[in-house]
């Protein structure tokens, strides 16, 4: 018997309608969608909803504290690339600056998910959207939910 402890799945997604424009996003602890949490802002982007859902989920499930391992499943490429391939340690060491050296978009958020995601196990996968896996399609579903009706 193995003492290995299975990691904490969370499936995350962000949605907008329109891009700028109304977003939302979601998050969900498989296998059974609980606990779950969402939200959305009135001006966004697709990939701002993308990332704010997985800081929102790592945040709720208290990563860097009590959480043990954590896999995030998302259907962003921007997302898992990012941790996959540590887009952001260049980021970081060039002072949140890209390789044309211009400000990182969404610094904001990417700078205190990258402390969350180090200060804890977190590991990430990616999903193919919109192709029938059933949490998938649950946190796209709280992300549309989410999303504000255009003002």
């Amino acid at each position: 018997m193995s003492d290995r402890v299975e990691p904490v799945v969370v499936y995350t997604d962000g949605a907008c309608s329109g891009n700028p424009g109304p977003g939302g996003w979601g998050w969900a602890v498989a296998p059974d969608g609980e606990p779950c949490g969402s939200g959305g802002e009135a001006h966004t982007t697709n990939q701002r909803m993308e990332l704010m859902a997985v800081l929102e989920a790592l945040t709720s499930l208290g990563v860097g504290s009590e959480a043990g391992a954590v896999q995030v499943v998302s259907d962003s490429t921007y997302v898992v690339n990012c941790f996959r391939d540590g887009w952001w340690k260049n980021w970081q060491r060039n002072g949140w600056k890209n390789s044309k050296k211009q400000p990182v978009a969404n610094a904001d958020i990417w700078q205190p998910l990258v402390e969350l995601v180090n200060s804890g196990d977190v590991r990430f996968r990616w999903v193919k959207g919109h192709s029938g896996d059933p949490m998938n399609d649950l946190v796209d579903a709280l992300a549309v939910a989410a999303t504000p009706a255009p003002t």
